[in-house]
């Protein structure tokens, strides 16, 4: 659902797969604490991130202030 969302908005993101690489999955639980998908980091121009997890639709558009 994530992915079908941002690709309706038009917005372009990088997918890893945790599943099918361990390093993934470690920055994952290192970053979150679990192991939840999706988990979504939003970074600003000044490299701040937003982490978010699961799809949280109205997190996402407030961070990324879009409706």
């Amino acid at each position: 659902m994530l992915k079908s969302y941002l690709n309706s908005k038009g917005i372009k993101y990088d997918e890893k797969k945790a599943d099918e690489d361990q390093s993934i999955a470690k920055e994952l639980y290192e970053k979150s604490g679990q192991l939840g998908v999706p988990f979504t980091i939003i970074t600003d121009e000044d490299g701040n991130e937003e982490k978010i997890l699961g799809f949280d639709r109205p997190k996402i558009n407030s961070v990324l202030d879009i409706t």
